[in-house]
């Protein structure tokens, strides 16, 4: 076993670092760099700049939604809703902007407030209704909004969003997508918020043992409530750039786009007992789901197989998680 020693101005402290502990630290970039060698040798148009821009935009709306995800998951929950909170929001902005000819302005600023309103209500119903766990609350909020995208318009797509909206789209610097710097400053923010402010630390105390929290003085209800507002306010900006991208807002958008996200932030090295993920871990998760369909979809493997592989992928994040959580109560 190998040690690595740090020195202090008062004594010598030993830090055990095996090699089993970091791989098991890093096992999430780990993998993504293996696929990535994989399929590099698998296709040579994988690795060529065009592709590689191609899954920056395409993990992009996952992405969003997965960091979301992430909040929820931190604190032993989980959000059903994001992907029809999606869809309720860009309907709602097409209405806004399209239809009745509002500023753009206008309709980014409604797709953002209904998301986040959604995700308020989740909280809301969490909190103060007492529903058991948020798997139920968020599944029916899944169900109340997809409904109303749907009736709003009579099921119809909303097409020809202003210059503005399209921009999300849009490159940046040469290929470079509009979508993935987003995601970047977005990753930024949400790391400096979970580890450097009062609540991010709260979030962790809450997943690792609620009960504890509470008695140490933490407001569980309050933070909850902060925790699925920006996973819908997440959903909502995911939304915002699904639609850049198509340009077109249609009531079955982000259906099943909760898995996705759910499963990037469990490949990422997230725990559903909460308490444990980091966000870089799952930005990694992300891309590794967006990299695994972009190879398949270049290897001309089927679409149903590319489920079955996904979903093999997922099962054995989760036991990993399992593994890891057997081990620390050995501990």
């Amino acid at each position: 076993m190998s040690e690595i020693v740090v020195q202090k101005e008062n004594g010598t402290v030993k830090k055990n670092l095996t090699i089993k502990n970091i791989l098991s630290k890093f096992a999430p970039l780990i993998g993504l760099v293996l696929l990535v060698v994989v399929l590099t040798v698998l296709s040579d148009r994988f690795l060529t700049v065009n592709n590689v821009m191609n899954i920056a935009r395409q993990s992009s709306i996952n992405s969003l939604l997965a960091i979301g995800m992430l909040l929820p998951i931190l604190t032993a929950g989980i959000d059903l809703s994001v992907g029809s909170v999606l869809a309720i929001s860009v309907m709602l902005m097409g209405v806004t902007t399209v239809n009745m000819g509002s500023n753009p302005f206008i309709g980014i600023l409604v797709c953002l407030g209904v998301g986040s309103g959604f995700g308020w209500f989740n909280g809301i119903l969490l909190t103060k209704l007492r529903l058991p766990h948020p798997f139920i609350s968020t599944l029916g909020t899944m169900n109340i909004a997809r409904g109303i995208a749907l009736i709003i318009t009579a099921a119809a797509p909303i097409a020809g969003f202003p210059y503005m909206i399209q921009f999300m789209g849009r490159e940046f610097v040469g290929p470079i997508p509009v979508s993935f710097i987003l995601v970047i400053a977005v990753y930024v923010i949400f790391h400096i918020f979970l580890t450097r402010t009062q609540t991010g630390r709260y979030i962790y105390a809450i997943g690792g043992n609620p009960e504890a929290a509470r008695l140490s003085g933490i407001n569980v209800d309050r933070v909850l409530i902060i925790v699925y507002t920006i996973s819908g306010l997440m959903a909502g900006l995911a939304g915002l750039v699904m639609v850049g991208r198509v340009n077109s807002a249609f009531p079955l958008a982000g259906l099943s786009y909760e898995l996705d996200a759910i499963a990037a932030v469990i490949i990422g090295g997230a725990s559903f007992l909460g308490g444990v993920g980091t966000v870089w871990g799952t930005l990694i998760g992300a891309l590794i789901i967006a990299v695994l369909r972009n190879g398949l979809n270049l290897l001309n493997v089927s679409a149903d197989f590319q489920m079955t592989i996904i979903g093999a992928v997922i099962i054995a994040a989760v036991y990993v998680d399992v593994l890891r959580q057997r081990k620390n109560k050995k501990k």
